[in-house]
């Protein structure tokens, strides 16, 4: 593949650039995942896709790409599996993220978290899920067992997917974000058997993100992320909407109203004292948010219908 042509094409800034279609998006992010690009061209098309924002088509196209590349977890018979990225990490709450994890195990359902770390400003999730005896797989083979015998399982992505793991080391070098840290939070290793929750940070994507899940089908939770973790706020209830197999709907409303903190709730808590607050919620000593209540409750609800 040629890429100075699609540079030219994406590269001309937010309003002349053009969008590349879904079988170009395809063969050029599968070139990007498989190394193929060189580091001046890799840099030029990760900084216009930026600039000019991807379209509905080429996300199709980058999701497509990365199917090809994923290995498949083989998730035990009964509920679906519940995919829930993690790529941000604590940073002024607790991270309640592998809170939702365990309610969804607790219940029979299988969950599988997947992502990366790479924020010196933020608390590492990986740090907190490690102090709650949930440790990164050995790879593919491991977590089909942590699935089967414990209902969850970790993989980080560089175990799963080396050359988007790649792409988003770029950030560190770049000094900003690309669309790899858009598609990492679509990454399903169990395709036809899963639940991405599909938490964003960025009010303009909810609409971008909504598209594409109508598009791509199977079944999701979209949602205003918490610091960009994958749990309601559980100061405000953010809005859901629930995709099943192209058809969107919501499955609950925002809550009206500011977020005040909440008593009980510390602030940038550290990593033994974030473990700490999750397992006394499990045990019932401090109440559960009710809107991390209700996102699970949803993602019950849609990994065990039919």
């Amino acid at each position: 593949m040629t890429y100075a042509p699609i540079i030219k094409e994406i590269g001309r800034g937010a309003k002349g650039a053009r969008d590349l279609d879904a079988a170009q998006a395809e063969q050029l992010f599968g070139d990007m995942l498989d190394g193929k690009v060189p580091d001046l061209e890799l840099g030029a098309i990760v900084i216009s896709l930026r600039i000019k924002s991807e379209s509905r088509d080429e996300l199709l196209g980058f999701k497509r790409a990365i199917d090809t590349r994923c290995p498949q977890l083989a998730v035990p018979p009964g509920p679906r599996c519940v995919i829930l990225p993690t790529y941000n990490g604590a940073r002024r709450q607790a991270n309640l993220m592998p809170l939702v994890a365990l309610l969804l195990a607790r219940e029979g359902v299988p969950v599988l978290i997947q992502g990366r770390h790479d924020f010196e400003s933020r608390v590492s999730p990986f740090e907190l899920l490690a102090a709650l005896a949930i440790h990164p797989a050995l790879g593919i083979g491991d977590a089909h067992r942590e699935l089967a015998e414990k209902r969850i399982a970790c993989l980080r992505l560089d175990e799963l997917l080396p050359g988007l793991d790649h792409l988003l080391a770029l950030r560190l070098r770049l000094g900003v974000r690309g669309s790899g840290h858009t598609m990492a939070k679509l990454v399903d290793p169990c395709l036809g058997r899963s639940v991405r929750v599909v938490a964003v940070t960025h009010p303009e994507y909810l609409e971008r993100m909504h598209e594409f899940l109508v598009a791509d089908g199977g079944r999701a939770v979209l949602m205003r992320g918490t610091e960009g973790e994958a749990y309601a706020n559980p100061r405000r209830r953010p809005a859901m909407q629930v995709f099943r197999d192209g058809l969107a709907e919501l499955g609950w409303p925002a809550e009206e109203g500011g977020a005040p903190p909440l008593e009980g709730l510390p602030d940038a808590p550290a990593v033994e004292e974030n473990a700490a607050l999750i397992r006394a919620m499990l045990a019932g000593k401090i109440p559960v948010p009710q809107p991390v209540l209700d996102q699970a409750a949803l993602l019950v609800q849609l990994a065990t219908e039919a």
